[in-house]
């Protein structure tokens, strides 16, 4: 089994989904009691933020791709970015590595096309939804990508900042978000991405009447088909 480099921390609540979601995955693929090679390495976020508000982005990549290195340098057969925003910076990382690396807007598209959807709502930081690198990926395989207005993006950012990062889940916020997503259901949008890996902590399937697109679901599964595939 390949060996994964995670690089975690952004926030922490998404980098334990990950690492459930992957050892579960390989446990059902293999079963008995295999779980996962993996290096977690877990930056603070708050430093990470703190670049993301002053906008320097540069500076972010830089110090991304200084831990992706170290943990390539330890055994990591993949290099895995376990946040959606952060993506931003993945030019920089993928330049200082050699082992490869799985943008997860890629895989989200490969999944939309899949699943013969052309038209989808793009939910994530306002920094996800408001740049251009996560929407030209869907983009590029002919996705169209709506976002939620100015306003309608502050709710949806602050929420997963101020609550989820934190680990909190509020009913209120859930249904702030459902009330968001159904507005652009009824104007024609066929699914829904979850641009943000904690995202998926407040809603499910079951809340949404259109197809949902986790990111962090479908990131994982990638994952887990590179490192346990041994042709």
């Amino acid at each position: 089994m390949k060996t994964i480099g995670l690089i975690g921390g952004m926030s922490w609540e998404s980098s334990d989904l990950y690492y459930q979601k992957i050892n579960k995955l390989v446990n059902e693929k293999l079963g008995q009691l295999n779980s996962a090679n993996l290096i977690l390495y877990s930056v603070n976020f708050q430093k990470i933020e703190q670049m993301q508000s002053e906008n320097r982005w540069d500076d972010a990549g830089i110090y991304l791709s200084e831990v992706a290195k170290k943990l390539e340098l330890i055994g990591a057969d993949v290099v895995v970015l376990c946040t959606n925003t952060m993506h931003l910076v993945a030019n920089q990382i993928t330049d200082q590595i050699s082992v490869p690396f799985f943008h997860i807007a890629d895989a989200v598209a490969d999944q939309i096309v899949k699943n013969e959807k052309n038209r989808v709502l793009l939910l994530g930081t306002k920094f996800t939804m408001q740049k251009e690198f996560y929407k030209n990926k869907l983009n590029s395989k002919g996705i169209e990508v709506v976002v939620p207005n100015i306003d309608q993006q502050e709710v949806v950012h602050t929420i997963i900042y101020d609550e989820l990062c934190l680990g909190r889940v509020l009913e209120k916020s859930k249904q702030d978000y459902i009330s968001i997503i159904n507005e652009f259901v009824q104007e024609g949008v066929q699914g829904v991405v979850f641009g943000c890996t904690e995202i998926g902590m407040l809603l499910s399937n079951e809340d949404i009447s259109v197809p949902i697109f986790d990111s962090t679901e479908i990131h994982v599964n990638k994952i887990v088909d590179f490192i346990i595939d041994d042709k």
